[in-house]
């Protein structure tokens, strides 16, 4: 019988740890502590809740790094991209989800999974008598369990910011302002769009009433620091919009507000700038405003979100929120198979270990839970080859990193070895990722990367 493996975390990647694991015959306890006990922005007691936005980002395997790290995680039996697609909403290219089901789904399979054992209940320190533990506790990961970390590593822990954005009740959108329409028209299934049927809620400005916006961004009430927050950096991912506004007052129209691909159909023209607003489920009474991370008042946000151009009279199902998100040193405590070298039997997955991103949470995760399920049989784990998207993020991590400077990273093609051609662009894009595909299919068929019972 294989070794039985203990996971702490129930959130994207450790459940998919578990999913991993079982699914090639490997015992699993998986203890979360919710909802005895909520973190600062989970609501419920679901394994893999999103607390922030509902999308995975693009879906497109062939010319983005995201969107060849969902086909890949396909490739592997992700559990993550089965629920999520099976709960996705519209989203033009992107791969967005209902929430609520997207959760239920991944809680009711491992519920179900005869090789699954869930406790609820905050764990402060691993025990010593488990043989193989995962470390998944994620960017909120409860104090007396990070003080236990830094005891074991002996390095102190490193924080940054993480924003939520708000979500609008439909119906309380004015779509006598605001259009539907994708940018470019472009289609969740690569189509096009009609006019007018676009994935997204699109709500303009003009140069005056961007101007508007953007002072009052500046001028609003946000949030207290305590004293240990101030200094610590925000990833660049996830900056709320009033940071971003700091920075200059054409910011937001080159980031989450920029207009490019749209024509508003009352002038026929591109406006000054857009807010977009995207379905937070599967029904579309919830749209998620896209980009609107905020550490503003809640207070705040009804007065100024409200000053767009179609939301005057919109009412929020969720205003933004703001929490800390923590990460290890990953380059330094981790070997090549997420095992610390302080204490081989612990592993750590998700972005504790310095990734960024659902997605990107969920594939450390399958690989942590694929490395264990050899070890617990007393092999050693494969590793994925570094021209695959999942490989190139494992590396990242574990290898590639200054360990000085290492930052939360999202899946991207710079983190890929080069190519030996001249190829620019999306032909660039595209060589990279069909490389990528020939290099996972070459690898999954090497005996040492199965894990199947």
């Amino acid at each position: 019988m294989p070794t039985p493996v203990h996971i702490i975390g129930g959130g994207l990647a450790g459940s998919e740890a578990a999913f991993q694991l079982a699914s090639a015959g490997v015992p699993v306890t998986l203890h979360e502590m919710r909802p005895e006990r909520l973190t600062p922005a989970h609501q419920t007691g679901r394994l893999a809740e999103l607390v922030c936005s509902n999308s995975f980002r693009s879906d497109d395997a062939e010319h983005n790094a995201v969107g060849l790290l969902h086909a890949e995680m396909r490739d592997l039996g992700s559990l993550i991209l089965s629920a999520g697609d099976a709960a996705r909403v519209p989203a033009g290219s992107a791969l967005a989800v209902d929430r609520d089901s997207f959760a239920a789904t991944v809680t009711a399979t491992l519920e179900s999974h005869p090789l699954v054992t869930i406790r609820r209940a905050e764990v402060t320190s691993p025990d010593p008598a488990w043989p193989l533990v995962l470390i998944a506790t994620g960017p909120l990961t409860s104090d007396p369990l990070a003080a236990w970390l830094r005891g074991l590593t002996g390095e102190a822990h490193l924080a940054f910011f993480d924003a939520i954005a708000p979500i609008v009740h439909a119906e309380t959108v004015d779509m006598s302002v605001a259009w539907r329409q994708s940018r470019y028209d472009k289609a969740s299934d690569g189509g096009t769009h009609t006019a007018g049927a676009g994935d997204y809620i699109n709500c303009p400005l003009d140069r005056a009433q961007y101007a508007a916006f953007v002072a009052a961004l500046l001028a609003g009430d946000k949030a207290e620091f305590r004293s240990w927050e101030r200094d610590t950096p925000w990833f660049e991912g996830c900056m709320p919009i009033e940071v971003m506004a700091e920075r200059g007052p054409e910011t937001l129209r080159f980031g989450p507000m920029k207009p490019v691909g749209l024509t508003d159909p009352r002038t026929g023209r591109r406006p000054h700038a857009v807010v977009q607003l995207r379905h937070d489920n599967a029904a579309g009474t919830l749209l998620n405003i896209v980009g609107f991370q905020t550490k503003l008042k809640h207070g705040e946000q009804l007065r100024i979100f409200r000053t767009i151009p179609g939301l005057e009279r919109a009412e929020f199902a969720r205003l933004g929120g703001v929490h800390r998100n923590s990460f290890i040193r990953s380059p330094v405590l981790l070997d090549r198979t997420l095992r610390f070298r302080a204490d081989p039997r612990i592993h750590a997955a998700g972005q504790i270990t310095g990734c960024e991103g659902y997605v990107e949470s969920a594939a450390i995760g399958l690989l942590a839970g694929r490395f264990l399920a050899a070890r617990a049989r007393g092999l050693e784990p494969a590793v994925p080859p570094e021209d695959t998207a999942i490989g190139a993020l494992l590396h990242h991590i574990t290898g590639n990193a200054t360990p000085g400077s290492f930052q939360p990273m999202n899946v991207n093609f710079g983190l890929f070895p080069p190519l030996e051609t001249d190829a620019r662009g999306r032909a660039r894009k595209a060589a990279l990722s069909q490389r990528a595909r020939a290099s996972l299919a070459r690898w999954l068929a090497e005996p040492g990367a199965r894990i199947a019972a």
